[in-house]
């Protein structure tokens, strides 16, 4: 089991924490933190939709749920970012979903909406904000959004000092990614705040001091982009291994 933690910021924001002892506890805990939101969703409402994450992280914790007992025909898969490469291209995060989960659970294709990498940016990112509108319907809003952090403090593909960190009306934008040299898709902050529950995966060490920035340092969200998610409902919950959260001010 986790220990459960609040993590106070400086401005008195609050963040859920769920703090394992490894790595192999948190990919554990995470698929089955996963598949007890999907079981909730469905008995609620009759689907459940997740916004997937790229990330070493994600991959074994997709791998984990894939073993796990769901009403997959009631499972829609979108996408909370992607690098604009083609579908089959190892960089490409639903390449990595599909391998680590959708080809092992009987998901129906419809209930997959990737982003399409492989168009002109800023025409796959139009085309996803319409196809995501269409597949929400009139609720409008994904069940859960995975994230992960980077060492820069970006998430999704919100990197330091872009404009679409401080998007307020789209809710896909394609930005050109200097630091890493190409372009990128990615939902924007509003979807991501409008969601159920947001939960990050963090693990390692090498991510303690940035978490520790993110959740408890000066609130500067163009230099820490995931100081920007905030969701509406209810705070994100933080899931994470002992060395991540080895920097971390806590209670109980």
């Amino acid at each position: 089991m986790p220990d459960f933690a609040t993590i106070k910021g400086p401005d008195g924001s609050l963040a859920e924490a769920m703090i394992y002892a490894d790595l192999p506890a948190l990919i554990a805990g995470a698929a089955d933190f996963i598949a007890t939101l999907a079981r909730e969703a469905i008995a609620a409402r009759g689907r459940f939709t997740i916004a997937l994450s790229g990330g070493n992280t994600p991959k074994p914790a997709y791998e984990r749920l894939a073993s796990i007992s769901l009403d997959w025909s009631r499972v829609h898969v979108v996408f909370g970012d992607e690098r604009c490469v083609p579908p089959d291209d190892p960089r490409s995060n639903y390449h990595m979903a599909k391998a680590a989960l959708l080809d092992r659970v009987p998901i129906p294709a419809r209930n997959v909406l990737r982003m399409r990498g492989e168009d002109p940016p800023e025409e796959a990112a139009t085309s996803y904000a319409e196809e995501l509108r269409a597949d929400l319907g009139d609720d409008g809003r994904i069940d859960l959004v995975l994230l992960c952090l980077g060492d820069n403090g970006h998430t999704a593909s919100l990197f330091p000092g872009l404009a679409v960190v401080t998007e307020t009306s789209r809710t896909v934008m394609a930005c050109y990614v200097e630091v890493v040299g190409m372009w990128r898709l990615t939902l924007t902050p509003p979807p991501i705040n409008a969601a159920r529950r947001v939960a990050f995966l963090v693990a390692g060490d090498s991510k303690a001091e940035v978490l520790r920035q993110v959740l408890q340092g000066p609130r500067k969200p163009i230099e820490l982009p995931a100081q920007v998610i905030r969701p509406s409902e209810r705070p994100a919950v933080w899931l994470i291994d002992a060395a991540a959260a080895a920097k971390l001010e806590r209670r109980a």
